[in-house]
């Protein structure tokens, strides 16, 4: 299945968005973050004004952001001083509309502070529904403290305004009503995406395409979601070994993350800094016979099918960069003497070439088996184990940090939800802390990706019925699987009572007639469906 957010424009990588804040907006901000996690690298910038355009200059010198939100006077301010382009996240007027309801229930008299230019239609709405309203504008924090002074002295109690007006009028001890609404921001999150879309595709036009791609590592410190002590120390050692250019083994059982924390160290390392590429291979996913080629490249005719003019590697298009080795031991014991040659002599030789090409790169790989178990078996050189595990690095399976499991459903839940177009319920947290016992007894053989797997299962079902309650009960009708080492009441029955009185077309109709999801809705297979369906 594809994903909306890989497209050939921007070739596979997701838009970069920086959010900038230092009020309550922050808030609003990370919690529809949330909901376009999957679409966007989304990172909070706790800054304003002069710190946050300063930070940003430094870090676009050698990271890439596509676009900044930011509102009101922060985002007036970074506009012409940053060189990403700036979306301003504005207040709709249902937004005032709505901020003036809930500051009349305060005060008949009510104060409007707004950024630069007053509200022209506030006036006529004042007049037609008999409210007592004074407005102020604010260019600078300065402005916006003596407007709040000046409106508290003349007996307003209530200030409607965004989060600098309102963090200020609480100060001197009036009410504040922020004025932004999660549609206003979600909005905001929109216009980011377009934005980000139209540049990438700007900047993307006419470039030439590869086989063979350097690419960004899209993923940093901040993905390493989870609060446990595990997380915790993962994330330290990751930043530690981020200062060494030594090669990294990470170990750890599939679905735990493996290539994730790669691209982390390398955010986080030496090379960071000149912005140098990140490339990635399976090696048990590629045939013996085009590994070779596909690591140290190809002269011209170095075999048959050999590319005109011939092919450079992942290690030549690594060159300056990372080279993360998925499934290192997989890799036949050909190539892993020549991987240790190229280690060790800091140079690739092409198939079929006789110039060697010097190459400066960070080697990290990673697996999911018993890798001295192999040396021990003669299945994989000793003196290479040793070159590759410089730094070693064992990722705890998901069963180990128990704690992470709630947070992360949700997070992957909503995720899920927002990629159908779904809102989540009101009440998802306590919904989801009501299925926990069945979530962390649950042994997850394929750990954080299982997880999100299942979750990507539920909100398709969820989306479907949406005036179905998340309940333990119906997580079990839709991954029965969870049953497995935990304590189920006869209540809680695998057995989908939903389905219970459909016939086979109501059950279709249900899903649009998509086999797929009426299938898993019936607990059963797409070809069982089939059959059924044949037989009627």
């Amino acid at each position: 299945m594809s994903d909306p957010s890989r497209s050939p424009a921007d070739g596979g990588d997701k838009p970069v968005i920086w959010t900038v804040s230092v009020s309550r907006l922050s808030d609003l901000f990370r919690d529809i973050t949330l909901e376009y996690d999957h679409l966007a690298t989304i990172e909070p910038l706790h800054l304003g004004f002069d710190e946050a355009a300063r930070r940003i200059r430094e870090r676009m010198a050698a990271e890439r952001c596509d676009v900044v939100i930011a509102a009101g006077s922060n985002a007036a301010y970074l506009k012409g001083r940053v060189a990403a382009p700036v979306v301003v996240a504005r207040a709709s007027g249902f937004d005032v509309m709505q901020a003036l309801a809930r500051a009349r229930r305060v005060s008949a008299r009510i104060g409007v502070i707004s950024y630069g230019t007053p509200l022209p239609e506030l006036a006529d709405f004042a007049a037609t529904f008999g409210l007592d309203i004074a407005q102020r504008t604010y260019v600078t924090e300065e402005d916006a403290r003596a407007a709040i002074h000046e409106l508290k002295a003349a007996g307003i109690a209530v200030i409607v305004g965004a989060g600098l007006a309102t963090d200020l009028a609480e100060e001197a001890g009036l009410a504040g009503v922020f004025l932004y609404s999660a549609a206003s921001i979600r909005q905001a999150f929109d216009d980011a995406l377009e934005m980000a879309r139209l540049t990438r595709l700007e900047a993307n036009h006419g470039r030439r395409s590869a086989s063979l791609e350097a690419r960004r590592a899209r993923r940093g410190l901040h993905d390493l979601r989870g609060d446990s002590g595990a997380m915790e120390r993962l994330r330290q050692t990751v930043v530690l070994y981020a200062r060494s250019p030594a090669t990294v083994l990470i170990q750890g059982e599939t679905g735990s993350g493996k290539e994730l924390v790669a691209q982390a160290i390398h955010r986080e390392g030496l090379r960071r800094a000149l912005n140098r590429p990140f490339v990635a291979v399976n090696c048990g996913a590629i045939a013996e016979s085009l590994l070779e080629s596909e690591l140290f490249g190809h002269e011209e005719g170095a075999f048959t099918g050999a590319r005109r003019g011939g092919h450079a590697g992942l290690f030549e298009a690594a060159n300056g960069g990372t080279l993360f080795l998925d499934e290192i031991g997989e890799m036949p014991l050909g190539l892993q003497t020549r991987l240790l040659r190229v280690l060790e002599e800091r140079e690739v030789m092409r198939v079929g070439g006789t110039r060697p090409v010097p190459i400066e790169v960070r080697v990290i790989s990673a697996t999911h088996c018993d890798l001295e178990a192999r040396v021990r078996e003669g299945r994989f050189r000793a003196d290479l184990f040793y070159r590759l595990a410089v730094l070693r690095l064992a990722l705890p399976p998901l069963r180990a940090r128990r704690a992470d499991i709630v947070p992360l459903a949700e997070w992957s839940l909503k995720g899920a939800l927002a990629a159908l177009d779904a809102r989540p319920h009101p009440n998802l947290h306590a919904e989801i802390g009501a299925c926990a016992a069945l979530l962390e007894a649950y042994p997850w053989p394929g750990n954080v990706r299982e997880l999100r797997n299942l979750m990507e299962r539920l909100a398709l079902f969820m989306a479907a019925e949406p005036l179905q309650a998340l309940t333990p009960a119906f997580l079990l009708a839709i991954a029965p699987e969870l049953a497995q080492g935990a304590d189920v009441s006869p209540s809680l029955s695998p057995a989908l009572p939903a389905a219970a009185g459909e016939s086979l077309d109501e059950v279709l109709a249900r899903f649009g007639g998509q086999r797929d999801a009426a299938a898993r809705h019936l607990g059963i297979s797409r070809t069982t469906l089939w059959r059924r369906l044949k037989k009627r």
